[in-house]
């Protein structure tokens, strides 16, 4: 086995280790004094966006700390936590060895957009007698929780400890719900989707919206640019139905903030998913760009309007257009294939939908078959020789002479291979 072949594995299996020990919400599940903390983490989806960070420590509390925290909103609970996400690795080592002694570390509510004044910032100092204080970034702020122990370290990645006490901000655990007085017209119209927002107005589909706040609720609201773009369909020429499907298409039923769309791998069900239509998204990821695909086309999120548990609202630059939403749908359709030649043109009636038509005069000559006691490949009646592989591979037959190997191979496998 070659030097290259030999690193190129370690890094597999060192990737594969390094992507099960940084599931906050696994670590977390084999220590029952933090349950009420990895719940949280949870019911916020703040474990889905800990995930998809490579350098990040969790400052955990134990279920007994949590006391402050008890019946308040969860949008207000995922703000708290967010103090307790840094964005920057500490261990016991470089907690006992901070630089001066004290230093401000950047904390998830900061990405928010909401922080000002320091309050996305978290102040850690090394007091005396080796003990490590922390406390708000907001000037003036004391100290009042302090480091107890580790709990989960991936050197210089991933890092889970141990303080006494919550960090509390005032301003964050006593501010109300967004949500409880929402306007989602004004928000829409502010964030520059005035068409969107007249259309969920005028169809009855913001009522829907709302109904479904409570629950959890993400909606992807395209620009006003986005309606303007090619191939976006006529929506004069839309039922009532189609319309309020084609809006119901641009809402989850359920939070998912920007960590967990990241992290989402199986196709997403839509509001206007039902019995009778599977309207789902799929989600593209490439760096901090994520992406919804609808099957005819990508449209990338531009920026978060609005991101309060459980509810949540981007922008998006086109308009998503769901495959089967019409029969003689106007929206754009995959590039066909090579044209048929027309039919011959007589008053002879139609075959029966069970029988093959014969080809057509004008029709390219056929290639000739591939055996011998085959005959003519178009000939009336009988299947063309593409048509019988077409059907063989719908089938799921293999044709002659091909072979497919399926492997499975585990790290403990790979390990052994290296020994040997």
């Amino acid at each position: 086995m070659s030097l290259s072949t030999l690193i190129s594995l370690l890094s597999l299996i060192s990737l594969l280790n390094l992507s099960t020990s940084t599931n906050i919400t696994q670590v977390l599940s084999t220590h029952p004094e933090y349950s009420q903390f990895n719940a949280y983490l949870s019911q916020t989806k703040l474990a889905d966006e800990i995930n998809t960070r490579q350098t990040i420590t969790v400052l955990a509390v134990t279920n007994g700390a949590l006391a402050p925290l008890a019946g308040k909103p969860l949008s207000v609970i995922k703000n708290v936590l967010s103090l307790h996400v840094l964005l920057d690795y500490f261990d016991a080592k470089k907690l006992h060895d901070i630089p001066d002694g004290s230093t401000l570390s950047t904390t998830l509510y900061q990405t928010t957009g909401n922080a000002q004044n320091k309050i996305g910032f978290v102040n850690i100092t090394d007091l005396k007698g080796g003990k490590v204080g922390f406390g708000s970034g907001i000037p003036g702020s004391k100290l009042d929780s302090s480091y107890s122990k580790e709990i989960k370290q991936v050197p210089y990645n991933f890092s889970v400890v141990e303080i006494s006490t919550p960090i509390i901000v005032p301003e964050i655990l006593d501010a109300p719900s967004p949500t409880s007085d929402l306007n989602i017209t004004g928000l829409l119209e502010k964030a520059g989707c005035k068409t969107f927002a007249s259309l969920l107005l005028n169809t009855g589909v913001l009522k829907v919206y709302q109904s479904s706040i409570t629950k959890g609720l993400t909606v992807f609201a395209p620009n006003d640019e986005a309606f303007k773009k090619k191939g976006v369909p006529d929506l004069s020429k839309l039922t009532n139905a189609e319309l309020v499907t084609l809006l119901q298409y641009h809402a989850l039923p359920s939070y998912s903030p920007i960590g967990s769309l990241k992290s989402s791998k199986d196709p997403i069900s839509t509001i206007a998913t039902n019995g009778a239509g599977k309207f789902d998204l799929s989600v593209g990821v490439a760096g901090d760009s994520v992406s919804l695909k609808t099957g005819l086309g990508d449209s990338r999120i531009a920026s978060t309007v609005i991101d309060s548990t459980p509810f949540v609202v981007f922008t998006v630059d086109n308009v998503l257009v769901p495959k089967g939403l019409t029969g003689d749908s106007p929206f754009p359709a995959p590039t066909p294939g090579p044209a048929e030649a027309p039919a011959p043109a007589d008053d002879s009636p139609s075959p029966a939908p069970s029988a093959k038509a014969p080809s057509p005069v004008l029709s390219p000559p056929a290639p000739p078959s591939e055996s011998p006691n085959e005959g003519p490949a178009d000939a009336p009646g009988s299947e063309s020789s593409e048509d019988s592989k077409a059907d063989k591979a719908a089938a799921g037959e293999i044709a002659p002479g091909k072979i497919v190997v399926f492997v499975t191979v585990s790290v403990g496998v790979i390990v052994a291979a290296l020994v040997s």
